[in-house]
C-alpha cells in the first residue's frame, strides 16, 4: 500500500500547481468526513484556543484545517519528485533571511504549521552549512525511506534522531551547524513544564532554551504559510535576551509569540495533533 501511495506520488508531481491544490482539497475533504477521532481532536483544540468564536465560525475553521492538511500532503509530490528548479520556484522567502548565512550557531525555530516540511526543505536548498534535524523513526521501512529522502533531497542535511540524545547535537551546533527545532508538540512530561498555550495549560518541552544555551547559539524563528503559489518562508528577527536561565519563563515566551504567528493564520497550525494530550495531575482529558 505505502509503495502504491509513493508511486501515485511520483505520478501526480508534473502536474499544475492548481490541480494539485484541487486534488488536496477533496483529499482534505474526504479526510474530513473520514478520519472522526481526529476531527475530535482538531473540533476539541479549537474550542479552547479560539473560545471567542462562535459555534459556527470554528465549523468553518475545522474545514479550512482539513483543506488545508489535504494540500499540503498532496504537496509532497512535488516537493519531493518535481524538478528542484520548479520546487525553489515555488518556495519564496522574505524577512531577515541574512541572519541564515555565516557560522554563527543558530537554533531555527520552526512551528508545526502545515507547511513545516516546505519550510524544512527550502532551508536546505538555502543553506551553505549543514543543517540538523531531529526525525521520528517511521514503523514502515518504505515509508521511512521515503520521507527521508524527500526531506533530504536538497543537502545540507543532518539528520539525528530523538532516541540517540542531544551530545551530538550540541556539539555540532557550538561548530557551526544550524538545527531546525520544532519543539511545539505535545512530547509528554519527561523534559517539559506546564505553560500557558492560548489559554490552556499545556506540557510543552523545553529543548528551545536549552538547545539555546548548551549551544551558546541564537534563535531565529522560520514560519511557512501556505500561498496559491506554493509557500512562502519568513525569517524573523533573532531573540534578544533568549534564554534567559529561566526554563519556565523562556517557554513561556516561546508560547506566547506562536500564539501571535497562530493568530495571524489559524487554520494552518497543526490542529491535528493532540497538544493537549498530557494533562496536569489529577485534571482529566480534553479528548
Amino acid at each position: 500500500m505505502v509503495r502504491l501511495l509513493i508511486a501515485c506520488m511520483r505520478l501526480i508531481a508534473p502536474l499544475p500547481l492548481p490541480l494539485l491544490r484541487a486534488l488536496g482539497w477533496g483529499f482534505g475533504m474526504l479526510l474530513f468526513a473520514l478520519a472522526h477521532a481526529r476531527r475530535h481532536v482538531v473540533q476539541v483544540n479549537l474550542r479552547h484556543c479560539f473560545a471567542a468564536l462562535s459555534d459556527a465560525e470554528r465549523a468553518v475553521l475545522v474545514r479550512q484545517h482539513f483543506v488545508q492538511v489535504g494540500q499540503s500532503l498532496i504537496d509532497r509530490a512535488w516537493l519531493w519528485h518535481a524538478p528542484l528548479e520548479v520546487v525553489r520556484h515555488r518556495l519564496q522567502w522574505t524577512g531577515a533571511v541574512a541572519q541564515l548565512a555565516g557560522e554563527q550557531p543558530t537554533v531555527i525555530f520552526a512551528p508545526h504549521f502545515v507547511g513545516l516540511d516546505a519550510g524544512g526543505l527550502a532551508l536546505t536548498l538555502h543553506s551553505s552549512t549543514p543543517v540538523a534535524f531531529i526525525y521520528v523513526t517511521q514503523s514502515n521501512p518504505d515509508l521511512e525511506h521515503w520521507i527521508n529522502q524527500g526531506r533530504e533531497r536538497g543537502g545540507s542535511v543532518k539528520p539525528y534522531f530523538r532516541h540517540d540524545g542531544v551530545k551530538k547535537i550540541i556539539t555540532s551546533l557550538r561548530h557551526g551547524e544550524k538545527l531546525h527545532l520544532s519543539p511545539d508538540m505535545d512530547l509528554g512530561p519527561q523534559d517539559a513544564v506546564f505553560v500557558d498555550f492560548m489559554g490552556v495549560s499545556a506540557a510543552t518541552v523545553t529543548s528551545l532554551p536549552r538547545f539555546a544555551k548548551l549551544g551558546r547559539a541564537q534563535v531565529v524563528p522560520m514560519l511557512t504559510r501556505m500561498t496559491p503559489a506554493g509557500y512562502t518562508i519568513e525569517v524573523l528577527p533573532a531573540w534578544t535576551d533568549f534564554p534567559s536561565g529561566d526554563l519556565t519563563h523562556d517557554t513561556e515566551r516561546m508560547n506566547a509569540r506562536l500564539a501571535e504567528w497562530i493568530a495571524a493564520m489559524p487554520s494552518q497550525y497543526y490542529w491535528v495533533h493532540k497538544r493537549f494530550k498530557t494533562r496536569p495531575e489529577g485534571q482529566p482529558s480534553l479528548y
